[in-house]
């Protein structure tokens, strides 16, 4: 499965369409899709390796686009839309805790969901639906997006082709500790809610 899963991302990194893709892929992250954009930046920047940054600034700007949709979907359409895909990932029957953690922390709550690998969708509905500024909402989310992708960009741009090799030889090892960081993050959540 692991190896089907690193086929099909070294696949359409390859793809003559791989920037849509990632666009794509960071656009519905943001909003309702379970893999993060990094499935597809990290093997497009090992592919070419001098488009990292661009590849990270299109994944920062297409991610906060999603969240922006993921705000108006908490703000505007939270009962058709918005409880539902909360109660898919969980975090419906804490809303509660959510609220008063937004009331504390407002922008750094956005933040943390930004950078960290709690589920980013869950921040961007909640924000919307805790009525959060916009402006406040979209900058916080681009700079800690954009630290997220650009960092990801980094680590891979200066590993290089080590980096491929690490994750060829190592994809069990990889692939547990991207669950590990997925699995903490939704952990974290319910720690912090």
């Amino acid at each position: 499965m692991l190896k089907g899963l690193y086929g099909w991302a070294m696949a359409k990194a390859a793809h003559p369409h791989a920037f849509a893709w990632l666009v794509a892929f960071a656009f519905a992250e943001a909003t309702f899709f379970p893999l993060p954009a990094d499935v597809l930046l990290i093997p497009m920047i090992l592919a070419v390796r001098s488009r990292a940054w661009i590849l990270a600034a299109a994944c920062t700007a297409a991610s906060v686009g999603g969240g922006c949709l993921g705000w108006a979907i908490g703000f505007f359409a939270f009962e058709e839309i918005g409880r539902p895909l909360l109660e898919l990932y969980g975090a419906m029957d804490k809303m509660a805790v959510v609220k008063a953690e937004y009331e504390k922390y407002d922008e750094l709550f956005v933040a943390i969901g930004a950078l960290t690998p709690v589920p980013y969708k869950v921040v961007t509905v909640s924000s919307g639906f805790f009525q959060m500024d916009p402006f406040a909402f979209t900058a916080v989310s681009l700079i800690g997006r954009g630290v997220r992708f650009f960092a990801v960009a980094g680590a891979v741009y200066l590993l290089g082709p080590m980096a491929e090799k690490l994750v060829r030889r190592n994809l069990k090892l990889a692939f547990a500790v991207f669950l590990a960081f997925f699995v903490g993050g939704i952990v974290l959540i319910g720690w912090v809610l």
